[in-house]
């Protein structure tokens, strides 16, 4: 009985943990364009379209927030929250969508992200999108033809670049993180790779102009410059990674190169990033193996 309770008392606590890590998150509301906003929390960045057709809304973060993003929106627009588009499966960008599902909103995601959601445990059983796409999706709504792209194997298998053509802003998701977020983060294990994220910043750049905001999966709103030079970045890493294989070089001494991405950041910069130097060396080789040894089969 003892052990019973004290497993409870943990689940308890556990909760309340998670709970109150949120408690003093604020929800940050900033424009990008006329009706077009990013809010910022915890967790991915939210981009939001707001007009007389209702709101359009991309990524919710977490579900304890949920409420705390509905009474920000609530201060910008009266009218009902219609469309959420997911960018990719990752709680924090779609943990809030129950709640927002529960309040009427339907939500939109590629055919990966639901599939994703679909098997994992905690998010079977509400939240999962009502709408899912293959390749594009376009929808018509406050002025703005909103053009929805999957992106493949980039960060993760179910990708998806929103562009808002008349106002000219652009949400990557976590294909693309700016500004304190300096290295990306390869989703191996959920169907991401290196190359593929390569080519999602290449669409990306294709569709905009140098005029576009870019609302990125986490940082502050960026230009095209800025994901130029990010792409270049993962061009050279990838450049350079591969040439080391090719000499022959292990995983571990690949890992331990640090001048294969000290062009961009060194490793004393990244020791404390979500992603360090090490980290992105050996996500780049595991990504670059794996790829050529589904060649070879």
């Amino acid at each position: 009985m003892k052990k019973i309770t004290c497993i409870a008392l943990f689940c308890i606590a556990t909760l309340a943990s998670a709970q109150g890590r949120f408690d003093n998150v604020k929800i940050n509301v900033e424009p990008v364009s006329e009706n077009i906003y990013m809010l910022t929390g915890a967790g991915g960045n939210i981009g939001v379209s707001i007009g007389d057709e209702g709101v359009f809304m991309i990524d919710d973060q977490f579900a304890p927030l949920s409420e705390k993003i509905q009474s920000a929106i609530k201060k910008i627009s009266d009218k009902p929250i219609k469309f959420l588009v997911n960018t990719h499966f990752h709680g924090d960008h779609s943990g809030g969508n129950a709640n927002f599902e529960a309040s009427g909103t339907m939500i939109v995601a590629h055919d990966n992200v639901r599939k994703r959601l679909a098997a994992t445990e905690k998010t079977a059983g509400a939240g999962l999108p009502v709408i899912t796409f293959s390749d594009d999706a376009t929808f018509y709504m406050n002025g703005n033809d909103i053009f929805i792209t999957h992106v493949h194997n980039a960060h993760t298998d179910g990708d998806a670049l929103v562009y808002f053509v008349q106002s000219n802003v652009l949400h990557t998701g976590d294909t693309y993180f700016h500004g304190r977020f300096r290295f990306p983060y390869i989703d191996l294990n959920s169907g991401g790779s290196l190359a593929g994220d390569i080519e999602a910043a290449k669409k990306g750049l294709m569709i905009i102009n140098n005029d576009t905001k870019i609302i990125p999966g986490h940082g502050p709103v960026a230009t095209r410059a800025d994901y130029q030079k990010y792409h270049d970045m993962l061009v050279a890493i990838h450049k350079n990674v591969s040439q080391a294989i090719k000499e022959g070089k292990t995983e571990d001494e690949v890992v331990a190169m640090q001048s294969l991405t000290s062009a961009y950041y060194s490793d004393e910069e990244t020791a404390k990033d979500f992603i360090s130097g090490e980290k992105m060396r050996r996500a780049a080789y595991r990504s670059i193996t794996s790829i050529e040894k589904e060649m070879k089969h």
